[in-house]
């Protein structure tokens, strides 16, 4: 019996696409042919306020490749519905690109041919260059450079927009409900076997980028306060180290006060209220988010192992 083709599900997240709706339908067929298997194309409009959805509909009769239109109720962020058309794909094996065409279409199909060889469950697409002005170009190195040294160190330096992975790893996304969360960041935080292909980001022809400025900042505490305890560790230390200066400031006053050097009334003991108590403020702050932090990862659930396989031999080989 011949091999069942494999399916290949491509997840695209639509959201002020209509001027690139076009040139993205006619970059899906040019690959096409390419690809190693079935393709399944999900586009998930996050409630878009142009006619992105309209124009989806009305070419999804003709389209070369079996397709599915998920229209989200509003706008839930480009990473929910991410999440909701994996949720909705069929396939065996999956992979998520942006409608805007900046990221090379062709890289979809690498990302199918290696997750098809086996060589890993995860496939990322790392920038290594971007056909963008100069100050967008310096203001995403420092933005990816910041998310890297304080949130997640293994997050490639460019960061990630498109990414593959095989069921075993869609489902451990999907078993992880969070909001406020990022989609990009459980998929570094999920472990498993990462392969890295990089590519240059092209410049967009087509459209407004709609990943302004305030997107990027809340991106960015979404994700230090979804995987990174620094905050609280910098309270902490904080703490620590101002109640151990204002003790020192403590002792020199009171010093002062014995030696007579300071004879203003009332001042040593107000001094020594306000050095102390502040200092016992922030240290006390510290410790009680500490624990907090430790209460906030338990109401995530997230599994505490992820599973990429079990092999049975011997005597008793059942599942």
């Amino acid at each position: 019996m011949p091999a069942r083709t494999p399916r290949l599900s491509l997840v695209i997240p639509v959201y002020k696409n209509e001027a690139e709706i076009a040139a993205l339908i006619g970059s899906l067929g040019e690959i096409q042919p390419q690809l190693p298997g079935e393709l399944e194309v999900v586009f998930v409009v996050d409630g878009s306020p142009d006619r992105s959805h309209e124009l989806l509909a009305q070419a999804l009769p003709a389209m070369p490749f079996r397709s599915v239109l998920v229209e989200l109720s509003r706008n839930f962020g480009a990473f929910a519905a991410a999440r909701q058309g994996l949720l909705t794909a069929s396939g065996d094996y999956f992979a998520v690109m942006a409608a805007d065409l900046q990221e090379p279409p062709e890289l979809v199909v690498e990302f199918f041919k290696r997750l098809l060889s086996a060589d890993a469950d995860v496939v990322l697409g790392e920038r290594v260059g971007r056909a963008d002005p100069l100050l967008t170009r310096l203001t995403s190195h420092l933005y990816w450079r910041t998310y890297r040294r304080l949130v997640l160190a293994d997050m490639p330096a460019g960061g990630i927009d498109v990414f593959g992975c095989n069921r075993v790893v869609r489902e451990a996304l999907l078993s992880m409900r969070e909001s406020h969360s990022s989609l990009m960041g459980l998929l570094i935080w999920s472990g498993y076997r990462r392969i890295v292909i990089p590519y240059v980001r092209r410049s967009r022809e087509l459209g407004k980028s709609s990943w302004t400025f305030p997107k990027r900042l809340g991106y960015m505490l979404d994700s230090s306060f979804s995987f990174s305890d620094l905050p609280i560790r910098l309270l902490l230390t904080t703490g620590f180290a101002g109640l151990a200066l204002m003790l020192s400031a403590s002792v020199i006053v009171f010093l002062g006060w014995l030696l007579g050097v300071i004879d203003v009334a009332g001042y040593t003991p107000l001094m020594l209220a306000v050095l102390d108590s502040g200092a016992l403020i922030v240290f006390s702050l510290g410790i009680i988010a500490s624990y907090v932090w430790r209460v906030y990862e338990n109401t995530k659930e997230r599994p505490l192992v992820l599973v990429r396989s079990v092999v049975r031999g011997g005597g008793d080989s059942r599942a």
